[in-house]
């Protein structure tokens, strides 16, 4: 009886630990469409017209990327797995449109400094979420209700065009994202981590939209990243 436990209990460590692997490769997946599709678009003189002249082009940008969001999140229960990994996919390629424009105003070199300090910090941080035996729930909370505060005071500063509220913005925006790396990264272990789990499509869903979570981190704590560590041009 007890080997049956001990075998039970490493299948089931096995299995936790491939649908781990499967939220940081498609996670990682998803931020290489991003840069090859940002970077693409920001030497196509083209394309790059078509958005920053027509405004209804970049607003349609902005809305299906929120749309495709919600959509899966909503959804992803009534969904195949292969319909959600379409969606990922098409939403990290028009993600990475939307950021073109950071090759725009921003150096190379700047980027890439940035790119590397947010993926050791992120790193630090989705580890730490996922070995501490501390509740992140509460702060969790604090950082999704701070987020929501700084995209208001976002909008706001979008009017006023005040500087040191920029910077304010961009140095809480940072801090914030680093602990819902952290949570986030424990909130999908533990979505991740049960006795009798198997590889099938539900987890694997649920791995996937970890990687979508975990993808959206990364990427807003790049860019308030960039905006204080960035040169401009």
């Amino acid at each position: 009886m007890e080997t049956n436990n001990l075998v039970k209990t490493y299948a089931s460590k096995a299995v936790q630990s491939a649908l781990m692997r499967s939220v940081y490769t498609w996670m990682t997946l998803a931020l290489v469409i991003t840069g090859f599709v940002s970077m693409y678009v920001a030497k196509s003189y083209t394309l790059l017209s078509v958005i920053m002249q027509n405004s209804m082009a970049f607003w349609g940008l902005i809305i299906a990327e929120l749309g495709l969001v919600w959509y899966l999140s909503a959804r992803i229960n009534k969904m195949s797995f292969t319909t959600a990994t379409v969606l990922f996919i098409v939403y990290s390629i028009l993600n990475g449109v939307t950021l073109a424009f950071i090759f725009l105003i921003y150096t190379m070199s700047s980027i890439a400094t940035t790119f590397f300090v947010t993926a050791g910090t992120f790193g630090v941080m989705a580890l730490f979420g996922y070995v501490t035996k501390k509740d992140l729930t509460r702060i969790g909370s604090l950082c999704i209700m701070g987020v929501i505060g700084i995209i208001i005071a976002s909008v706001v500063n979008m009017f006023l065009h005040n500087s040191m509220m920029d910077l304010v913005i961009s140095c809480i925006g940072v801090l914030l994202f680093v602990g819902l790396t952290a949570y986030d990264s424990q909130k999908i272990k533990q979505l991740l981590t049960a006795d009798d789990i198997e590889v099938n499509e539900t987890t694997q869903k649920i791995a996937l939209m970890g990687a979508m979570t975990l993808y959206l981190d990364f990427i807003n704590l790049f860019l308030y990243l960039l905006r204080l560590l960035g040169d401009r041009k």
